[in-house]
């Protein structure tokens, strides 16, 4: 595992526990309606199209955030965290679909890119620490000079 600057690895636990939980939270909620109803987010177009009642669709929703919250919080997060920003892209596209909700659609595609972020964090981190070459171990020591090697002609 690449060691990273603790400013970085509490981003990393911050967004791993946030993108983790909040789907795993919402999921659960799909099945109570205590945070909202639901279904007043559901697109005319999802409802024409799929072949369940909407509340049914949301069960099966719940579902999705609840697998996609653990993914994140487990040792494949970078999976989860991509799954984590496709899925919030396609419910923003939802919400734009409805003809209202735009602000929540831009807040789901904000919190996307925090998905995104994620996933780009873990890739850096689960990559072997690696020695510096000569060359950047020459000029973190301090040794600026331009040397023909260093620069490709």
């Amino acid at each position: 595992m690449a060691d990273l600057d603790d400013r970085l690895n509490l981003s990393w636990w911050v967004l791993r526990i946030g993108l983790g939980v909040g789907p795993i939270i919402t999921g659960i909620d799909k099945y109570f309606n205590r945070l909202t109803d639901w279904e007043m987010y559901l697109s005319p177009i999802v409802t024409k199209v799929v072949p369940v009642s909407a509340a049914t669709f949301m069960h099966i929703v719940g579902v999705v955030e609840i697998v996609a919250g653990l993914i994140v919080l487990s040792r494949w997060t970078k999976f989860g965290s991509y799954l984590v920003t496709i899925w919030l892209a396609g419910i923003a596209v939802n919400l734009l679909t409805t003809g209202m909700f735009y602000d929540l659609a831009m807040r789901d595609l904000e919190i996307a890119l925090g998905g995104f972020a994620l996933a780009q964090l873990t890739a850096v981190r689960e990559q072997p620490a690696t020695e510096p070459n000569q060359e950047s171990a020459r000029f973190a020591a301090g040794d600026h000079a331009v040397t023909r090697s260093a620069v490709k002609i």
